[in-house]
């Protein structure tokens, strides 16, 4: 049975993610208690983070969907415990955390003095609107930034004293060292959250400062109340975003694997930033070259993969939105007309067993919707589908990723793959950094695709291949002997899917152009065709070689030669073929763009398959 800290039946990451900190001083008798209770309810919303459990508080990061959160924050806040518990939010759009632990702590918040108890002793708060306030008019106050170096090193707020310490640990010591003359003057002190200066403050009270305030919420409060005003750069925070602006967005910063030192957009455009060896506080001459690199990134894509991430069964947890036209709807019946290739009997059946969930309640048959509601479809002993996990990677830098994709291999989570798709195992290889995709492949298509390493990069990359400027050229065997040997075609695209999510011409549809040039023969009724896209519509090439009479070899859904449509006369479709299926020769040959470090143009080619060279294909 997977343990509750390790289940990964957690939200897709294509959903709007909402994060939260909080903390709470507050005596707890039994700690132990608590951990199983924090242990079964965030296991049964399916959240990820970290919740810290000591006899003098709670301290918790925790992430997931709206609903989820929801619905966390007023379980915990019916206990008296933890009731009116103050919580930071920030939004997301993907989950910071790889899972969900619950801890025992001997402090929520380690600064190794046990006699400080801000329960009883706290020190003095002003609000972030007050602080702005006292800014704004100049009073003569010290800020006193409690945080360790490397948040500092992000931004702060102008004028403030730092400590120098790389440890809360050693926030006693500092602080005793102090100038005597600021113990008689007004001090605000902050952190990121708050929770640090709960326990400064009655330390530097009991060292003699006698003006002691402590801003509210800390950095995170000010920014949602007061935006940026008085504060010069981001806040680093304890996840996988590394750091928001005053915004609190994320922001490109990152942290050095081999050093732990964070960065800023500026410092990762140093030479010396060599992820995952250095930056530019830890550089040393390299000696290790790309290949070796990428030998070791291929070698832990293989250990995530052996076995696949999918072939163990877990709870699958599947989300199911409901949109404003199925508003006042019976479970049974909404479902049944958004999938209804499953039989109603099939939802009918879920709902019996309890599978089909608003939140922590379970939806009967007939229950009502309402739009707006997230609904989740629990499906147990997932066991997905094999897929072929030989990722070969081309090119990696501190930017981008290429690899050269395999088939059958999902892009994304998707009907019956959810953890065996690209973006899910190299997040496991990369692991703790959150790859993004730049533009995607059908699961049955190899060939080059590019990913982004952190937002930033993703901000610069993705719009080319969304606006054109890319250029992507592909091969393909298709049957049939086209008579030119450059041709094209211009039929619009259909914007909604059909079978397996397929695309119809559609007089109304989405403009596309594709131009072919037939490159070999191999054998009569059958030719090898460069294709190369000028538009990025769904199923482009296919749908467009399927029209002109030329489908290409082991295209399931386009196999007929003619668009697959919903009528009982259309192709059958089988969407992503099996491991064992003979392959869809289409592969992703080329790819250009501009790098978005320099700005130069790049060029990155994945090997021509078999299929490809045997047919002509050349450089």
């Amino acid at each position: 049975m997977t343990s509750p800290e390790h289940q990964t039946a957690d939200p897709p990451d294509t959903l709007p993610i909402t994060n939260i900190a909080a903390y709470k001083f507050v005596r707890l008798d039994d700690p132990g208690k608590w951990r199983l209770a924090f242990r079964e309810k965030t296991s049964e919303l399916g959240l990820r983070g970290t919740v810290l459990l000591s006899r003098e508080g709670i301290n918790l990061f925790v992430a997931g969907t709206r609903p989820q959160i929801d619905l966390f924050l007023e379980w915990m806040r019916d206990h008296e415990e933890f009731a009116g518990i103050p919580v930071k939010e920030s939004p997301g759009d993907h989950l910071p955390f790889n899972r969900m632990l619950v801890r025992l702590k001997k402090e929520i918040i380690s600064m190794g003095i046990p006699d400080i108890d801000p329960v009883s002793h706290p020190a003095p708060k002003i609000t972030a609107r007050e602080l702005r306030q006292w800014l704004d008019e100049g009073r003569e106050i010290t800020l006193l930034d409690t945080r360790n170096d490397y948040e500092i090193g992000l931004g702060t707020f102008e004028n403030a004293i730092s400590l120098g310490i790389d440890h809360f640990r050693q926030f006693p010591d500092a602080v005793h060292s102090l100038p005597q003359e600021l113990r008689k003057r007004p001090i605000v002190m902050f952190c990121t959250g708050g929770i640090r200066c709960e326990k400064a403050g009655p330390l530097m009270e009991r060292e003699g400062f006698e003006q002691i305030h402590q801003l509210d919420g800390g950095i995170l409060k000010y920014f949602e109340e007061c935006g940026g005003e008085h504060y010069r750069g981001d806040c680093f925070v304890f996840d996988h975003r590394v750091a928001v602006d005053p915004g609190l967005q994320e922001t490109g910063a990152a942290v050095c694997f081999a050093c732990q030192a964070v960065l800023t957009t500026e410092q990762q455009q140093h030479p010396q930033y060599q992820p995952p060896d250095s930056c530019p506080f830890c550089h040393q001459p390299p000696d290790r070259h790309m290949s070796a690199r990428i030998a070791i990134r291929e070698q832990k894509i293989r250990e995530a993969c052996n076995p696949l991430p999918g072939a163990n069964p877990y709870t699958n947890v599947r989300p199911l939105n409901v949109p404003l036209k199925y508003d006042g709807w019976a479970v049974a019946d909404l479902l049944h007309d958004m999938h209804s290739h499953m039989g109603r009997e099939y939802w009918v059946h879920a709902c019996g067993l309890g599978r089909i969930r608003n939140g922590a309640t379970v939806l009967a048959a007939g229950d009502i919707v309402r739009s707006g509601w997230r609904l989740k479809h629990w499906i147990p002993d997932t066991h997905e589908p094999d897929v072929n996990a030989d990722i070969r990677i081309l090119y990696e830098d501190d930017r981008i990723v290429v690899v050269n994709k395999p088939a059958p291999l999902p892009m994304h989570p998707s009907g019956r793959f959810n953890r065996n798709t690209l973006t899910q195992i190299l997040n496991l290889a990369y692991a703790p950094e959150f790859v993004r995709p730049a533009h995607r492949l059908d699961a049955n298509t190899t060939g080059v695709v590019v990913l982004s390493r952190n937002r930033a990069t993703a901000r610069l990359v993705q719009p080319q291949f969304e606006n054109g400027t890319s250029e992507k050229t592909y091969l393909a065997l298709v049957q049939g002997n086209p008579p030119d040997q450059e041709f094209r075609c211009d039929e619009p695209v259909g914007r909604e899917a059909g079978v397996s999510g397929s695309r119809a011409v559609d007089a109304d549809g989405l403009p596309a152009t594709t131009l072919f040039r037939v490159i070999g023969r191999p054998q009569p009724g059958r030719a090898l065709v460069e294709c190369r896209p000028l538009t990025g519509r769904t199923n482009q090439i296919r749908l467009h070689l399927a029209t002109l009479g030329y489908p290409i070899i082991g295209d399931t859904v386009y196999a007929g030669g003619a668009a697959p449509d919903n009528s009982e006369t259309g192709t059958v479709s089988t969407g992503t073929i099996s491991i064992d299926d003979p392959p869809m020769c289409l592969h992703a040959w080329r790819v250009t763009f501009r790098h978005p470090e320099n700005g130069e143009q790049v060029t990155f080619e994945a090997p021509p398959p078999a299929w490809a060279r045997l047919s002509g294909a050349e450089k």
